[in-house]
């Protein structure tokens, strides 16, 4: 089974002490703003973390071609090209048992890169002939081509994020 050590850095703790789910953090006048104390969330044997939502994230990017149907589109009617970032997100309530992780971040890489070969130097419009391949329909397709390679391998969400740029972005999440 695919399931990554969870650390949380901590710069400085004011007040009496804090509480993380298995963990108890008491400022010390030993650390300062300045120095990084890492602190293991596995809570003991590994396996879990105490109640929170763990997220292991990967980053690729696309090329694609594509025009859209109706002139609710304007200029985007005409075949243009878009390189898209795409991050996805693996979300876990747990760790997996024996590695400690959400999923194998090499496989997750991997993964990402073989969908995105499907799209990668594509026109859309050859792709998927009958549909407007906006951003949120590109989300949704990717999440269900990698949902399709670990159904039975990972369990949990996904977060698909396809940044069109620095300043427009959609995305889609849900089961695997």
């Amino acid at each position: 089974a695919w399931c990554c050590l969870v650390m949380v850095a901590v710069s400085t703790f004011v007040g009496a002490s804090t509480t993380i789910p298995s963990l108890t953090l008491r400022p010390s006048s030993t650390w300062s703003s300045s120095r990084r104390q890492l602190i293991d969330l596995r809570g003991g044997g590994g396996g879990g973390g105490g109640g929170g939502t763990l997220r292991l994230g990967v980053r690729d990017s696309v090329m694609i071609a594509h025009s859209f149907s109706g002139a609710e589109f304007g200029p985007a009617q005409q075949l243009h090209g878009a390189t898209y970032t795409v991050d996805v997100e693996w979300v876990a309530n747990e760790l997996c048992p024996g590695p400690n992780w959400v999923i194998d971040i090499g496989v997750a890489s991997s993964i990402l890169s073989e969908v995105l070969a499907l799209y990668n130097f594509k026109n859309l419009n050859e792709l998927f002939p009958e549909e407007n391949t906006t951003t949120e329909f590109m989300c949704m397709q990717i999440h269900k081509e990698i949902s399709r390679r670990v159904r039975d391998k990972f369990s949990g969400q996904l977060s698909v994020k396809l940044w069109e740029s620095h300043k427009a972005w959609a995305s889609f999440e849900g089961a695997i």
